[in-house]
């Protein structure tokens, strides 16, 4: 029987990949608006799958992350969107805390 070999993206160098989908894309507008796709703003949050060569990363896979717009490469790979993004492009990680 022979196993089915996998593909993943490895990131390179002091790159971090992010998954990119439409979970942080707002879709209505607080009143009730529908936002159509054309008139959506690229949203500057995404889901960390991996990182290349970082020394002490704040980061890490599955953290949640602001990153600079305009930043990064956008690739299609298997079916997903990917962005890769130089680890000093990122801004923010979201943190849930407790409420005080």
């Amino acid at each position: 029987m022979k196993h089915k070999k996998m593909k993943e993206l490895q990131p390179l160098n002091e790159n971090v990949l992010l998954e990119l989908t439409d979970e942080f894309t707002e879709t209505k507008t607080a009143s009730g608006l529908i936002i159509p796709d054309t008139a959506k703003e690229k949203p500057s949050m995404a889901r960390v799958v991996a990182l290349g060569n970082v020394d002490n990363p704040g980061v890490s896979a599955g953290d949640v992350v602001i990153y600079k717009k305009y930043s990064g490469t956008e690739i299609k790979f298997e079916g997903k969107n990917y962005l890769f993004v130089p680890y000093a492009e990122l801004l923010a990680k979201i943190v849930e805390t407790e409420a005080i």
